[in-house]
């Protein structure tokens, strides 16, 4: 800390107790400052660090040189004016504009540095680390982000990408696994999953340079083998977490089986096959809790029987058999596999049937229920993570113009300029980012698949910038509050049905155009060779 006015003295208090020198350790600890001449304004530049004062110190003269408050106000302002200029729309509804913008800007506030200006941090072990050729960050607040903000940073800020995963790969250094939800120097556990891995996983597969690959790998297979991960031993063992042996034991599993399934996927590109073979057979293991004579995913009992008596509404925050949620929300919880969900439920008129059902569904959760389970749609619950892919599932069975229906309801319900204009938590950029991507036109469901489904654009026109001054344009003709449905599509001039995109012709740059009404063209992707695929 530092000031601009001469300090005439400093008392320090331990609580209202006055201390008789200038350094104090305690619990409420006060400190008053005197200034010569009582000026009327004070200014104060404050530096941190986890390492040292020195770098603190160090931290502040590099950053934060001068005194021009006005100034710095202006370079703030120019670096969010950069940072958000990455995507460019064309809209005359300024409050969508508004409500976009300030998605991006949420966007970017997590991760968050944790390095000095020399590279050196302090790591989960309490040691000093330091990063020679990248930057590290911290606050990964993986079971959210992982589902949609890290996959729009590959978009958007690919040049991240590389920094977050050496980030996780130093982590897993310091404490044996990757993290879980790392925050400024520690480890929370804080959520089910190894969802570090989806994201390794995703930047692996979409060719993302920079961090080692086979390091990563041992990273994340031995992350999903370690037996003082919770309930990892009984998938080794049983295939599946036993809902009486372990708590929420059934929302971890399949967890566990979307970040096995980016291993597989991994595994497969670089030639391991016996790995590749094994978490393949792991990234299935969500169809143990699928229980065909009811349509939903059941809990399952240590001796291998179904949990007796069961509702599927039913949620028990904390102790219940499923991490803020309840039967109905995980049984679409696939993303690594919808067309696997979709024959376990028999095929797609059954499927689709099911997932109607989903967005009507009502019954009592019970007074245990987590409160994070907001929202609701039926018992589609926007406000919560879990049911932030299943909009978008419709046209894996061959009906995408009820995910732009779905996907335009949710926007205008959820997404507000209010200053409570986001549903339920924000979580470090989770639920804004799935707004950016939809506001776009389309949303990855694998989260280790560089897949983009279609959904309803939400602006005329869109220009990603993307590296080598490269840009992607989505252009959607006659779009409107009411003209939702996409009637057809061309990418780059020429004509387009598939209803999904790849993020490899993203990423070439070109135009994606879509002409837009309000009657569905339910023929539009519907075809099988048009639907979005998970192999």
């Amino acid at each position: 800390m530092k000031f601009e006015q001469p300090i005439q003295s400093l008392q320090v208090f331990n609580d209202d107790t006055p201390a008789g020198n200038d350094e104090l350790t305690g619990e409420s600890v006060k400190g008053v400052l005197t200034f010569k001449d009582a000026p009327k304004e004070v200014k104060c530049k404050i530096a941190i660090s986890s390492v040292s004062c020195a770098n603190a110190q160090a931290n502040m003269n590099a950053e934060l040189a001068g005194w021009d408050f006005d100034q710095v106000c202006q370079q703030a302002k120019e670096k969010w004016n950069d940072q958000l200029a990455c995507v460019d729309i064309n809209t005359n509804n300024e409050r969508a504009k508004k409500i976009f913008y300030t998605s991006m800007f949420h966007a970017f506030i997590a991760p968050t540095l944790y390095c000095d200006v020399n590279g050196e941090f302090r790591g989960h072990d309490d040691k000093v680390y330091k990063a020679d050729s990248w930057t590290n960050y911290s606050t990964f607040s993986l079971w959210d982000t992982y589902r949609t903000l890290n996959p729009l940073f590959t978009i958007i800020k690919p040049q991240y990408v590389p920094d977050f995963v050496n980030s996780m790969l130093s982590i897993y250094d310091q404490q044996g696994k990757l993290p879980i939800w790392p925050l400024v120097g520690g480890e929370t556990e804080c959520m089910p999953g190894y969802s570090a891995i989806p994201i390794i996983a995703d930047a692996y597969l979409k060719g993302i340079k920079g961090f080692d690959a086979e390091r990563a790998f041992k990273a994340m297979t031995s992350s999903a083998t370690y037996d003082k991960q919770k309930g990892v031993p009984f998938v080794m063992e049983k295939g599946y977490i036993p809902c009486d042996k372990v708590r929420e034991a059934t929302s971890i599993a399949m967890e566990y089986a979307v970040g096995d399934w980016g291993i597989a996927m991994m595994a497969k590109q670089m030639g391991k096959e016996a790995d590749y073979q094994e978490f393949f057979k792991r990234g299935h293991y969500y169809e143990q809790y699928f229980d065909k004579s009811i349509n939903f995913i059941r809990p399952k009992m240590d001796d291998g029987s179904w949990r007796t008596p069961y509702d599927p509404f039913r949620s028990v925050h904390g102790v219940g058999d499923f991490c803020e949620g309840n039967g109905w929300h995980y049984t679409f919880f696939v993303p690594q596999n919808p067309e696997g969900l979709i024959a376990l439920m028999g095929g797609d008129d059954a499927f689709n049937a099911k997932l109607d059902s989903l967005f009507v569904a009502n019954g009592d959760m019970g007074e245990g229920a987590s409160a994070d389970i907001s929202g609701l749609i039926g018992m589609y619950a926007h406000g919560n993570e879990p049911s932030h892919h299943v909009a978008y599932l419709y046209p894996y069975a061959g009906q995408q113009w009820k995910t732009a229906e779905k996907v335009r309801y949710i926007q205008d319900e959820f997404y507000t300029d209010k200053p409570e204009g986001v549903i339920g938590n924000e979580d470090c950029g989770q639920m804004s980012a799935w707004h950016i991507m939809s506001a776009l036109g389309f949303y990855q469901v694998n989260p280790s698949h560089g897949i983009l489904v279609f959904g309803s654009p939400q602006f005329n026109e869109a220009t990603i910038q993307l590296p080598e001054g490269k840009t992607f344009e989505i252009v959607a003709h006659n779009n409107s509050h009411d003209n939702i449905y996409i009637q057809s599509a061309t990418l780059n001039g020429q004509p387009y049905t598939k209803s999904y995109i790849t993020y490899e012709d993203v990423m070439k740059g070109g135009n994606l155009t879509f002409e837009m009404g309000s009657t569905p063209n339910k023929e539009f992707g519907a075809a099988p060779a048009d639907r979005p695929k998970s192999l």
